[in-house]
Order: C-alpha cells, then sequence, then structure tokens
C-alpha cells in the first residue's frame, strides 16, 4: 500500500463504520506555551501537553516530552495520566524507545534520561469534514541540545458515533537529518503507547485481541488490541489500530493491569531517511464492543486510507 503525504493525510474525507462526523461542533483552545485542547461541543475532548520548561528541576521532569490527555464525556478531566504516580514517564498517548542508536552512542527516549523531546512549533490546526487536525513539529534532542530526530506529529480528532465517544488518529514523521538512527529496545519500553490514569483500578484491567487466545507476547502484528479499564467507578475502554503499513514485526505489551499498553518494533532509519507511522485509538465509554465490530472498524478505517 502506497504511503501518503502528511498532506494528503490530513486531506483525506474519512467515511467509516463506527466513526463519523457529526454534528458536533470541534473547535481549538490554545494555553500558548502549555497545551493545545481540542474541543468538542466546548467540552474539552484531548490536550496535547507541549510546555518544555527547565526553570527548575520539577518543572522540566513535567514538561520533557510531548503527549496527548484524553479527557472524559464531560471534559471535566484525562482519564490518561500525566507526570508523577507509578513510572512517571508513561503519560497519555505517547511515543519513545529506550535503546536509540546514534553516532555511536545509545540513547533513552523512554525514560527520558540525559536529553528531551522539545515542540518547536505548530505546523498546522484546522478544522476540516468533522476533524480536528494539528500538527506539532518536535526535536529529539541529547542531553547537549544535539538533534537526534526531527519530528511532524499529527493529530486527528474525531467525534465517534454506534458506541465509540471519539477517534483520535496518531500520524507521525520521523526524520533522520542529522544522521542514521537505529530504534531498539523491547516491547515494555518502545513504540506507542497509552497510558490510562494512575488511579485506575487494576484488578478491573481486561483486555481483548482479535482473536480468542491470542497471546501479545507471540502473536505478531495484530491487527489492533482493545483495553478496558475502571477509574472512580466508571468503566472506559480503548482500542489501539495498527495500520499494515506499519514495520512488521510489531509486538503489542498488552498485559498490565496497570492500563499500559501499545504497540513497538525495531526499526533503523537511513541518514536524510524517514520512518511513517498511522495508529488509530477509539475512545468508548464503558465496555468495549465485540470483536466483529471492532474488525469491521478497522477494514473500514484501512480501506479508506
Amino acid at each position: 500500500m502506497t504511503k501518503l503525504s502528511l498532506s494528503a493525510l490530513l486531506a483525506i474525507p474519512f467515511t467509516l463504520i463506527l466513526v463519523s462526523p457529526l454534528s458536533a461542533e470541534l473547535s481549538f483552545q490554545d494555553e500558548e506555551g502549555q497545551y493545545l485542547d481540542v474541543l468538542i461541543d466546548g467540552k474539552t475532548a484531548t490536550r496535547y501537553m507541549y510546555a518544555h520548561d527547565t526553570s527548575d528541576e520539577q518543572r522540566h521532569h513535567e514538561t520533557y516530552k510531548p503527549y496527548l490527555h484524553v479527557f472524559d464525556a464531560e471534559g471535566k478531566g484525562p482519564i490518561t495520566k500525566g507526570p508523577g504516580g507509578q513510572y512517571t514517564h508513561h503519560r497519555g498517548i505517547f511515543i519513545g524507545w529506550n535503546k536509540i542508536g546514534f553516532k555511536g552512542e545509545t540513547y533513552d527516549r523512554w525514560h527520558m534520561k540525559g536529553g528531551d523531546i522539545v515542540h518547536q512549533k505548530f505546523i498546522g490546526k484546522e478544522v476540516v469534514d468533522g476533524a480536528a487536525m494539528f500538527t506539532s513539529q518536535t526535536l529529539w534532542l541529547v542531553k547537549e541540545g544535539e538533534p537526534i530526530l526531527e519530528e511532524e506529529r499529527s493529530t486527528r480528532v474525531m467525534e465517534g458515533g454506534a458506541g465509540v465517544r471519539m477517534s483520535i488518529d496518531f500520524h507521525t514523521k520521523l526524520e533522520a537529518k542529522y544522521g542514521a538512527v537505529s530504534l531498539k529496545g523491547d516491547p515494555e519500553h518502545a513504540g506507542v503507547h497509552y497510558r490510562p490514569a494512575n488511579e485506575v483500578k487494576v484488578k478491573k484491567t481486561v483486555y481483548l485481541f482479535p482473536q480468542e487466545g491470542d497471546d501479545p507476547k507471540k502473536v505478531e502484528d495484530l491487527r489492533w488490541v482493545g483495553e478496558t479499564y475502571v477509574l472512580n467507578g466508571k468503566r472506559h475502554s480503548v482500542v489501539q489500530m495498527n495500520h499494515p503499513d506499519n514495520p512488521k514485526g510489531t509486538k503489542y505489551s498488552a498485559y498490565r493491569d496497570y492500563g499500559r499498553f501499545g504497540a513497538f518494533f525495531q526499526k533503523d532509519i537511513p541518514e536524510v531517511g524517514e520512518l511513517v507511522l498511522d495508529y488509530r485509538f477509539l475512545i468508548i465509554d464503558g465496555e468495549l464492543p465485540e470483536r466483529e465490530v471492532i474488525e469491521k472498524e478497522w477494514k473500514g478505517w484501512v480501506e479508506k486510507k
């Protein structure tokens, strides 16, 4: 399947089985230098945390990388995790690898040791065809400020239907403009992941796979993985969909009771080369849909891209 450019991707009208533009009003609210909200009918749906503040150790720790919070249906607060708590580096929808090879050295952009991922600017923000879309340019840096990678991270937020409250498309392009890069690690510490809020009830977290008996530690390139978890007495669910154009050999870390799960792979990016990734997250209030329903949604997404 041919990869599409970012501009072409953002211009595609989406016609989906479960997720489709409805009548909601989408808008942006930017707390300049801190975060960018996508609002659905005036309620915060997602919050892109892009601040980078090195004025003191605590603030630096809180802002050493951008990530996306997902909010509850009322827009009152995130159902995903921020700094602190169990594994402070797990934050919302995020990306990273714990073993990045660059010019003979290895760097950790999972635990965020010895360098930051820094938002530079927004390349675009627009509401088109019932979707709010924005693109953040980031630099992945070593401690001295030298860049490893340049990234264009695009987020597309749409109101859902037929049981799906919202869909979030995560599209990123990693460019090795400064030298060849090797992305390595393991399923627990690398890839594109989702982390529920720290208060999740660990005994009530359940995962769902395309087929009964799928073992994510053994089966590669799963089309999607679903998770349901409980916060403050309410059940929430999320499905991460893996596009077939993403690197092969993908393994899902999808078994931790605290809810962090995501897609992992290893990949070399040659000098001046690039890596493009596409994932879709379905945000659901309550239980997960049946496998057949999720499978139809995955097929609809793939066919329309």
